[in-house]
C-alpha cells in the first residue's frame, strides 16, 4: 500500500463561494503514481467546507449558496458567537470538512458532471485543502 499526501491553497474573493478544485485534485492524483485506491480531501478550516456536486452549470453552486443563505443567514437573532461569523460555522458543519473519491485506473471516479468543490462561508480568505491518497 502506499500513501501520498499534498496541500494546497485556496483562496476565496467573496464571503460565500464554491471554488472548483476538481482539476487540483486530479493532477495530484496524477502525478501520485496510485493506479487502485482512494483519495480524501479535506479542509483544516471551521467556515469551511468540501463538497461534490456538479461542475458543469454555474448556476448550480450559486443555486446551493442562496439555498444555504436562506436556510443559515448571517444575520440572526439568537446568535451568541462573538465572531459574526455563526452562520459560517453551521454551513461548515452541515456540508463537511471532508470527501472521499475512488480512484480507478489512476484517474478519480467521479460521476459525468460532478466536481469537487472548496466551500467558502466566511472569506475572502486563504485556506489550506489537504490531500491523501492511499492504494497501489
Amino acid at each position: 500500500m502506499k500513501i501520498a499526501e499534498e496541500n494546497f491553497s485556496v483562496s476565496s474573493k467573496q464571503r460565500n463561494e464554491m471554488l472548483d478544485i476538481t482539476a487540483r485534485v486530479s493532477s495530484i492524483v496524477g502525478h501520485s503514481g496510485i493506479v487502485n485506491g482512494d483519495c480524501v480531501i479535506y479542509c483544516p478550516h471551521t467556515t469551511a467546507a468540501i463538497t461534490i456536486n456538479e461542475n458543469a452549470d454555474p448556476s448550480v453552486p450559486h443555486d446551493i449558496l442562496l439555498t444555504l443563505s436562506e436556510l443559515i443567514p448571517h444575520i440572526r437573532p439568537g446568535y451568541r458567537h462573538s465572531e459574526g461569523n455563526s452562520d459560517s460555522h453551521c454551513k461548515s458543519s452541515l456540508v463537511g470538512c471532508s470527501e472521499q473519491v475512488l480512484i480507478k485506473n489512476g484517474k478519480l471516479e467521479l460521476g459525468t458532471w460532478q466536481g469537487i468543490f472548496f466551500c467558502e462561508f466566511d472569506g475572502p480568505r486563504n485556506r489550506k485543502v489537504m490531500v491523501q491518497l492511499r492504494g497501489e
